[in-house]
């Protein structure tokens, strides 16, 4: 009787065991679909990022031509942008997983506009929309400057968190 037990017990620890193995991956699987923008199932809502560099406008991405980076799909117009975003996915990546630069400068996550952009230093910077732009535009670096600050502390938690508590440390705005 006493085998039977124990080996009942050693199924349950082990399956206690295996159960707690998981559980980081399931945070990092929530952590990353809240680190990157995504949209319908794409990030930069299935535009093309390395056409943002080569091309110098958003261009539609192709269902044809896909790459996995962070935790999302990202879309492409050709298999040769689609090569130059595997072969070097931080160069086209926007900022901040997507999101609004100015949103990020402010402490919070909103969605970025494909159509709301621009290049900064050799980096691809969304903005929610047109209007919040025209603000963002007015201090580029200090609105950066508040992005990076704020980005390490906010990058892992849904917004909905951010609105009812910020983190400490987070700031408001250009620095």
């Amino acid at each position: 009787m006493s085998n039977v037990i124990n080996k009942s017990l050693r199924g349950a620890l082990l399956s206690l065991s295996l159960a707690m193995a998981v559980v980081p991956t399931l945070t990092e699987v929530v952590q990353a679909a809240d680190e990157v923008n995504i949209v319908e199932g794409y990030a930069v809502h299935g535009y093309d990022v390395v056409a943002y560099f080569t091309e110098g406008k958003p261009t539609p991405g192709d269902d044809r031509y896909t790459a996995q980076h962070g935790g999302a799909t990202y879309r492409f117009a050709s298999a040769a942008h689609r090569d130059a975003f595997t072969a070097n996915p931080d160069k086209y990546a926007p900022q901040y997983g997507g999101y609004c630069a100015f949103g990020t400068a402010m402490g919070r996550k909103f969605d970025g506009d494909p159509q709301a952009w621009a290049i900064v230093d050799d980096k691809l910077y969304l903005n929610l929309n047109s209007d919040v732009q025209a603000r963002w535009k007015k201090n580029i670096p200090g609105f950066i400057k508040g992005a990076e600050n704020n980005w390490p502390l906010i990058r892992s938690v849904a917004d909905a968190s951010l609105e009812a508590s910020p983190p400490a440390g987070v700031t408001l705005g250009a620095q």
